[in-house]
């Protein structure tokens, strides 16, 4: 089981702009170069999150995008399913009714789906704050 290579990109993106002060707005060529993406890439992964309602997008000289949902209550579920959609991991290929293999299956990947939720993005961030600050201050 892997996820793609843009939710990796929408996790790092979203704790960049978590971690950002106040209402400051974030411009798609700085959080493409903090990744070191294309700008258009990383704009498509970036339209997912909008139409998720997890960011929102300013147009203008001035524009970006921002965090739009209260930070506290946004989990790596919530970005998990903006880029990699809420449809289940495995699907039995043998179709028949009661299938213990299915069960086990779909009852891991609840547990597995519970963990992600329970995990909110703003206790990474806040970590990424902590490492950050301690390397400025041991310099």
């Amino acid at each position: 089981m892997k996820y793609s290579n843009a939710t990796n990109y929408a996790l790092h993106t979203m704790i960049y702009l978590i971690v950002q002060p106040g209402a400051n707005t974030v411009g798609v060529q700085e959080l493409a170069e903090m990744q070191q993406l294309s700008p258009t890439y990383l704009s498509k992964i970036l339209t997912k999150l909008t139409k998720a309602g997890l960011i929102e997008s300013t147009p203008g000289a001035k524009g970006g995008y921002k965090i739009s949902r209260i930070k506290h209550e946004i989990s790596f579920l919530d970005v998990i399913h903006a880029i990699e959609g809420e449809t289940s991991l495995f699907d039995c290929s043998i179709h028949h009714e009661g299938c213990l293999i299915e069960n086990v299956m779909r009852q891991a990947e609840e547990n597995m789906k519970d963990e992600l939720k329970s995990k909110l993005l703003i206790d990474t961030a806040k970590e990424v704050e902590s490492k950050q600050n301690k390397g400025k201050n041991s310099n």
